[in-house]
């Protein structure tokens, strides 16, 4: 037996064991352990004001739960005692160690703070009760046992959040590959593990728990980022989330948005920023609560002229949240987010212009223009103690206009000619329904998680001939150009209705088995036309031709998963999770004419699994720690390869390239050197170290000299590190990122080609540095990145902004300052 075929036998074999495995999981039932209730009010002792929003932790495990508009609190737990911390930002911290034996009812009086604290107190009485990286075993009407999770804690963040700068805001979520190529943050590209960083296209995103992407399914990029300034948390759940949140192989991303100001009924923070290349931004907040009644909004502005010629920006984004608590069990809750912006493009650039001048444009009258308008309703109600429902509404409604000069040839200059324009149209809606109880099977507690989601889209995208002029104008002119060649309309009707479900089952304290599976039901249509119209030199038609492209794809399957979950202390969790992935092919994949590529007509979709084992856990606050390694594969997975054509000519061609696995060790250090070097509580300092070692290949491929190559979007080593000093009202950090060489097609091309598109993203290295200073209602921040000033790129675009290598931005200063009310 040959050895590939011995390869795809074990991988067969592999995966029939673990659906067999997960069904026979999921069939049995495993012993638990039972929990008691801790239940109580909390109140403020000088006024008897009942709290909401309080927080509630256990020193060892992190938070418990938080207290209702009712200063009500409650929570079932297996252990014996707790060292019960109480946390709310305009009252002092309140600890208490009880021993748990049967239910009991604790309630708690809060003292209002006397004095204003310190940059450093403010960030030590935070990280005392918020070093949490990690989710629970459930949150809410979700299940993450057994799952690699992590959390970005914005609110705690030295990143430069007015730019949303993705290196400094993820830089301890281990593997993230990014794209650094937008100074203003406008959008956010994220990847990891092989998976392509273009517009967080291969993770499912979401705000407050519901979609945000252009279509979950047929378009699943992301052009709205929300503004870093309004986030409290950012969750990132590897793989695993297919189950509970999709089919992706990338897993979930969850953008948390802060919470109305629970004590206060009117609450104004504005921050306004300036900074390099004409950098302005605006954030100002407002948040209260008033009875029943919550509420939080922001409006965030940015503007600015780019680091290259031809890339000034405009963005105004708009958000509001408002919340009803109609009963003690039962709380709705409404959400509106709207966001426009324009951005001049300045191209992509080849190799040689690159290395002449990383920072020149020689396109003038390129444009991108967003418009996204998302909305929400959310229903929650508890019918018990041990079952809670959650009920999404969700929609948006979206346009996104791409104008330019493009030519695989991007080194040509703009002949001023008509432009290429594709116009996109986005509506679509849903809901999700979740619904989960703790319940006793002989006498034991498990967990159990159903839900089902609805998800319809009526996307329509128009590619043709836009105007001859340099502005912005985004309107077809087919009547003026009647022979362009690139002219298509298309509407991309899709269904998608999916049942999911979990169990988390105790087989002891210590030990827990999550098994889950996930059915889908996908309907994917198209139908429209393309035009193929080939001219002579003086630009005469010789060939015209319209072909009518109508398809429609219908598919069902099942996924199935499996996480593992041991906590031996409360130091030490060792945890392992498998589970199948899917990605239906995009219309983007299907219908888009680009000169930079061309599109095999033979395209499918993508299936495989990913794997995780580690250890994490948290060393008596002097070390929080996250091990762990992992395996994807993939079949199927579509790439670009350069292919030779009869005619002598080799193309860049996007289609199923073939089987690829993918596998390393990630980790995450964080010392905790204050308490390590036994200094008061004037400084804090911590160390942190973030790396990622992976390996790829492509085991089996019908393509030519592909198979033993590695795998697109992998840097063999991805490091971020980073020191961070506190002393009273000053803090500041620096952080060193590295990333190795990548290649961005699977032939591994080192060299470029004319288009830019495809060759080695080289290695590169960025130094950030930030400083802040609080005093009473003010705080200044401040900082320099890319500090050594290094010439760099991160990305090779396909299509727009490019296509052709995207330049990194060069040292920049910025400077906010924030005035709280």
């Amino acid at each position: 037996m040959r050895l590939k075929d011995y390869k795809l036998s074990l991988i067969k074999k592999l995966t029939l064991r673990f659906r067999l495995t997960c069904l026979l999981l999921f069939l049995f039932i495993f012993m638990g352990s039972a929990q008691n209730k801790v239940s109580g009010i909390v109140t403020s002792k000088a006024t008897q004001q009942l709290l909401n929003s309080v927080e509630v932790y256990d020193k060892a495990s992190g938070l418990l739960t938080k207290t209702n508009s009712d200063g009500y609190y409650e929570f079932s737990t297996k252990a014996t005692t707790l060292n019960l911390v109480f946390f709310a930002y305009d009252f002092q911290i309140a600890e208490t160690e009880i021993t748990i034996n049967d239910d009991v009812v604790l309630n708690q009086q809060l003292q209002l703070l006397g004095e204003e604290l310190t940059a450093v107190e403010i960030t030590a009485r935070k990280s005392k009760v918020f070093e949490l990286s990690r989710l629970r075993d459930v949150e809410e009407t979700a299940i993450y046992a057994g799952k690699k999770t992590e959390v970005v804690l914005v609110e705690q963040s030295m990143a430069n959040l007015a730019t949303n700068n993705a290196r400094q805001i993820y830089s301890q979520v281990a593997g993230l590959n990014i794209y650094q190529n937008d100074d203003a943050g406008l959008q956010l590209n994220i990847g990891g593990r092989g998976l392509d960083p273009n517009r967080t296209a291969n993770f499912n995103t979401r705000q407050n728990g519901y979609d945000i992407s252009a279509d979950v399914l047929g378009y699943p990029e992301s052009y709205y980022s929300p503004a870093s300034e309004g986030l409290r948390q950012i969750e990132v759940v590897r793989g695993a989330a297919s189950l509970q949140y999709g089919t992706q192989f990338g897993g979930l991303v969850n953008f948390v948005m802060k919470e109305p100001n629970p004590n206060k009924p009117f609450e104004l923070i504005t921050r306004n920023t300036l900074g390099s290349f004409g950098l302005y931004t605006n954030f100002t907040s407002v948040s209260g609560t008033k009875n029943k009644w919550s509420y939080y909004t922001f409006f965030n502005y940015k503007k600015g002229d780019g680091f290259r010629p031809n890339s000034e920006f405009e963005s105004k984004n708009i958000f509001a949240h408002i919340g009803y608590q109609l009963s003690e069990k039962t709380k709705l809750s409404g959400e509106l987010t709207y966001l426009d912006y324009l951005a001049q493009q300045a191209g992509g650039l080849t190799d040689n212009q690159f290395n002449q001048n990383p920072y020149q444009s020689n396109r003038a009258r390129n444009w991108f223009e967003v418009d996204w308008l998302l909305y929400n309703f959310k229903l929650a109600h508890q019918f018990s103690n041990k079952t809670t429902f959650t009920f999404n509404f969700f929609g948006l409604n979206a346009t996104r206009n791409a104008l330019g000069f493009r030519t695989n040839r991007v080194d040509q200059v703009d002949p001023g000619n008509e432009r290429d324009l594709i116009k996109g149209d986005f509506n679509n809606y849903g809901f999700e329904a979740r619904l989960l109880s703790d319940y006793k099977l002989f006498d034991k507690e498990t967990t159990f998680l159903i839900g089902t989601k609805f998800y319809d889209a009526d996307n329509s995208q128009q590619q043709g001939p836009g105007s001859d002029g340099i502005g912005p104008d985004f309107k077809i002119r087919t009547d003026e150009y009647p022979n362009y060649p690139d002219q298509s309309e298309f509407d991309f009707p899709n269904l998608n209705v999916a049942v999911f479900g979990e169990n988390i089952f105790y087989v002891n304290e210590k030990f827990s088995i999550t098994p889950g599976f996930r059915f889908e039901y996908i309907k994917t249509e198209s139908d429209g036309f393309y035009k193929r119209i080939n001219t002579d030199a003086a630009g005469n038609v010789i060939f015209e031709e319209t072909v009518e492209d109508n398809r429609t794809f219908d598919r069902n399957f099942v996924l199935l998963g499996l996480g593992l979950s041991y906590k031996p202390s409360t130091a030490l969790e060792m945890y392992a999770n498998a589970s199948q992935n899917y990605r239906s092919v995009t219309f983007t994949d299907i219908n888009i004419s680009n000169p930079a590529f061309a599109i095999n007509p033979n395209i499918t979709d993508e299936d495989g699994y990913t794997l995780d084992l580690g250890l994490r856990g948290n060393y008596k606050r002097v070390l929080s720690y996250d091990v762990g390694a992992f395996a994807l594969f993939y079949n199927n997975r579509i790439g670009f390869i350069q292919k030779g054509l009869d005619d002598g000519r080799v193309i860049s061609e996007r289609g199923n390239v073939g089987d690829a696995v993918m596998y390393g060790v990630e980790s995450l250090f964080d010392f905790n050197l204050k308490k390590i070097f036994k200094m008061n509580n004037d400084f804090s300092f911590n160390y942190f170290i973030n790396t990622s070692f992976i390996q790829s290949e492509y085991t089996n491929s019908q393509q030519n000299n592909v198979e033993g190559n590695e795998v697109e979007f992998v840097p063999d080593l991805n490091l971020k590190t980073g020191l961070r000093f506190g002393f009273k009202n000053i803090m500041a950090n620096v952080q060193y990122t590295y990333l190795g060489r990548q290649f961005t097609d699977a032939t591994n091309s080192k060299e470029s080609n004319i288009s830019g598109v495809i060759g080695e993203i080289p290695e590169y290295d960025v130094l950030d540095f930030s400083l802040s200073y609080n005093y009473k209602m003010f705080k200044l921040e401040a900082g320099v990145n890319n500090v050594l000033d290094n010439a760099y790129f991160t990305r090779r675009a396909t299509g727009y902004p490019g296509p052709g290598i995207i330049p990194s931005a060069p040292r920049n200063f910025y400077t906010t300052l924030q005035i709280k009310f």
